[in-house]
């Protein structure tokens, strides 16, 4: 397709979405709710077809000869399915944010000030080989009274676009604006740079994928974006560490799932305890065929780990590879995390209370954990039903995003025709 003609297209998007964002803002929380479990239905119904679409993408992309970690997420199994289908029923049912009251005062003239939550208008969703995610961003992006513009991976094209069709279904159905999630149906490239340069249309850019993904909109953008550029994570095992923890902590925080931006990729070691737990550790994690590189103290006690350099402190290897450190003290933990560490997620295995204290209040991430894996950095488990996104921003939202970190506050004032004098 001609680079006008894709600024033609997504113009057109983007106009179509900024009208249903206005419709969007009225909804009512019960047609919200109408709309996702109809979507839900629509699912189920359509899993003959959705699948059939997938094995296109899937059929394609093994041909290309994409990473097997990677046709695992592009592929629509009944399985996930059934979690798109639950997920969406479980977003129905939490709160709806939109037109909620917050920090109503009285002034001493009678005048009434409080704000209201009220969404942020029209978002666009970048993201990679995971049709999973056309679903979740268009629920919560719905639920929030936002319209949505989805622009997924072209090894999920086929799967994403018959995605799109479910979601406008369960749209129609609740009498709503179909145009409210729209999903990109071209591969071109351009089509990712008129999207995050479209001020006039769109209001923020959610990126979710690799970190080439992310740094380019980042140069690029010209709309705010919501985004965390990496996670990598750390947890501390301090001097007053619980050894049955901390070996059960660093295990779960770095196997769970190697791919995932929560995953531990450094793990800091307190000198005092090193010599007590680190064998320990380093033979849990050849057993899981884990590869450990570590600093010239760790080797002395892990001679099988091999030698870490500073680029090794800096990575997020979202692999079956960990980062080993010993350290004097809680401080120099700190200090290596604020040098080296993505604000992403970074945890403290203590039972010292004023440790954990310390860490939480002095680590400059976006979560930070006491006695908790980072593997635990997700939406859900944090109550939030689902999320975006993570962000590692300082503006706006920080940490998982989900339905309130897709609205914005808005003052509201109130009187009884009272003037400035």
């Amino acid at each position: 397709m001609p680079t006008t003609d894709i600024d033609t297209a997504m113009l057109t998007l983007g106009e179509n979405a900024r009208r249903a964002s206005r419709a969007m803002m009225r909804a009512s929380g019960a047609a919200k709710n109408q709309a996702l479990h109809a979507m839900a239905d629509a699912l189920g119904d359509s899993r003959a077809e959705l699948k059939a679409a997938n094995a296109q993408d899937v059929d394609a992309a093994r041909a290309a000869g994409l990473e097997p970690a990677l046709l695992d997420r592009l592929t629509l199994s009944d399985k996930s399915l059934d979690l798109m289908i639950s997920g969406l029923r479980q977003i129905a049912a939490l709160p709806d944010p939109v037109g909620t009251i917050t920090a109503s005062t009285l002034r001493p003239n009678g005048m009434r000030v409080a704000q209201m939550r009220v969404p942020l208008g029209v978002i666009g969703i970048i993201y990679e080989s995971r049709p999973n995610v056309t679903i979740d961003a268009a629920a919560l992006c719905l639920k929030s009274g936002n319209a949505a513009i989805l622009r997924g991976g072209s090894e999920a094209v086929h799967s994403n676009i018959a995605l799109g069709d479910v979601v406008q279904a369960g749209l129609r159905a609740a009498a709503l604006p179909a145009e409210a999630v729209q999903v990109v149906n071209t591969t071109d490239r351009a089509a990712v740079g008129k999207l995050i340069t479209m001020t006039e249309h769109i209001d923020v850019i959610v990126p979710r994928g690799g970190k080439g993904l992310i740094a380019r909109l980042a140069n690029e953008a010209r709309v705010p974006l919501i985004k965390h550029l990496d996670g990598n994570c750390h947890v501390y095992i301090d001097a007053a560490a619980d050894p049955e923890k901390a070996l059960a902590i660093a295990l779960n925080a770095k196997t769970y799932r190697y791919g995932i931006c929560g995953a531990m990729e450094t793990l800091l070691v307190d000198a005092s305890v090193a010599v007590s737990i680190l064998p320990r550790i380093a033979a849990a994690f050849a057993a899981h065929g884990v590869e450990l590189r570590g600093c010239p103290r760790t080797r002395d006690i892990v001679p099988a780990a091999k030698p870490a350099t500073d680029e090794d402190w800096a990575t997020e290897y979202l692999a079956p590879i960990l980062a080993v450190r010993i350290v004097d003290s809680l401080d120099e933990a700190i200090e290596h995390i604020a040098r080296w560490g993505s604000g992403h997620t970074d945890a403290i295995v203590t039972e010292d209370l004023s440790a954990a204290q310390r860490f939480q209040r002095e680590v400059d991430s976006s979560s930070v954990y006491v006695n908790l894996p980072t593997c635990f950095a997700d939406g859900f488990e944090y109550g939030l039903g689902a999320e975006i996104g993570i962000s590692t921003n300082r503006l706006h939202a920080r940490g998982p995003v989900g339905l309130e970190g897709l609205t914005t506050l808005k003052w509201v004032l109130s009187g009884q025709g009272q003037t400035r004098g």
